[in-house]
């Protein structure tokens, strides 16, 4: 079987003995920073119907959203289990609450799936959504994907775009990470982010990235991108998560590199993946923003079941923000 690779990492790799390293403490950690070990706040709520115009972006916790917009509704790898792995472990069980249950959500008409990680592809939210959603996912998926009964799977490669819904295009973007739900299934399928295009704005869902050349050319195709939802967490100790996790400054980069008007951080708070306290990601996001003299509220580490609007109006001019 050919497996999928990062082009920018000729050396890649990190084996089990360097996760056992990391876990039992036989390697340096990175030095504390004296941030709180505190999560985001949660707003319970009840997710209307779609807007009448532009597109609503709900943050569900991690890297989970409800996007709707054009009178859909889209789920991007929606999470809703109490753990992020194959059992219920304690280090992986969820830290704050989601905003609200699965039955509470509006007809969900797609879900799109960045890779196949436990934190981003959930089977018991998939399963509850039905066998016969609409999901499109990175390539070569699709064959696991029908094996545990789902009957309407697209699978893109990178670059490649899909009219997924009457009005609402998608294009798979590149992405530095890998793929496994088992020892034995590393990069057997591909990884990416999304950009979504629809109801009169670009949209763009970032996937898991370490930071590679492949931003500034997501930024050449499609920029300016009207609201991007960009990781920020999950990157201590950098010497092990620096190629597959970007940390608040190279979010930042990535924020400039694709011209994002306007940007919500994802991957951190909800599941303590990594060695970072879980409130320091937002307090070195914004560090970063004023470092890069960027107004701290064009890319916010919001409250889980937050809401972003995204009116048309907003992309009525091609050029690009001043700081990118």
């Amino acid at each position: 079987m050919a497996l999928f690779h990062n082009p920018w990492l000729p050396d890649e790799d990190r084996n089990l003995l360097d996760v056992l390293r990391w876990k039992f403490g036989r390697i340096p950690v990175d030095p504390p920073t004296g941030a709180p070990d505190t999560p985001p706040d949660v707003i319970p709520i009840v997710p209307g119907p779609p807007p009448a115009a532009g597109w609503r972006i709900t943050w569900l916790g991690h890297s989970s959203f409800l996007v709707q917009g054009a009178g859909r509704g889209l789920l991007i790898d929606p999470v809703f289990s109490d753990h992020c792995s194959p059992f219920p472990i304690k280090s992986m069980l969820r830290m704050v609450p989601t905003p609200c249950r699965l039955d509470d959500l509006p007809p969900i008409d797609g879900v799109l799936l960045t890779h196949t990680h436990y934190d981003h592809l959930d089977l018991a939210t998939l399963r509850h959504l039905g066998s016969a959603m609409p999901l499109t996912i990175a390539q070569g998926h699709t064959a696991w994907l029908r094996k545990k009964g789902f009957t309407n799977v697209r699978e893109l490669p990178w670059w490649d775009s899909a009219e997924i819904l009457p009005g609402l295009r998608v294009t798979a973007t590149p992405a530095q990470h890998f793929t496994a739900r088992t020892p034995f299934d590393r990069n057997h399928g591909h990884w990416c982010g999304w950009l979504i295009e629809g109801a009169g704005a670009r949209l763009w869902h970032t996937g898991d990235s370490g930071y590679c050349p492949a931003f500034k050319e997501i930024g050449e195709r499609f920029g300016p991108i009207d609201f991007g939802m960009i990781p920020i967490g999950a990157y201590s100790p950098r010497w092990f998560m620096r190629d597959m996790h970007m940390d608040p400054k190279e979010a930042v980069q990535v924020f400039q590199d694709t011209h994002c008007r306007r940007a919500v951080a994802m991957h951190w708070g909800t599941f303590r993946l990594t060695d970072e306290p879980t409130g320091e990601p937002p307090i070195e996001l914004r560090a970063a923003l004023s470092a890069a003299g960027i107004p701290t509220d064009r890319f916010v580490a919001g409250s889980v079941g937050e809401s972003w609007e995204i009116q048309p109006a907003e992309v009525s001019s091609p050029a690009a923000p001043a700081w990118a």
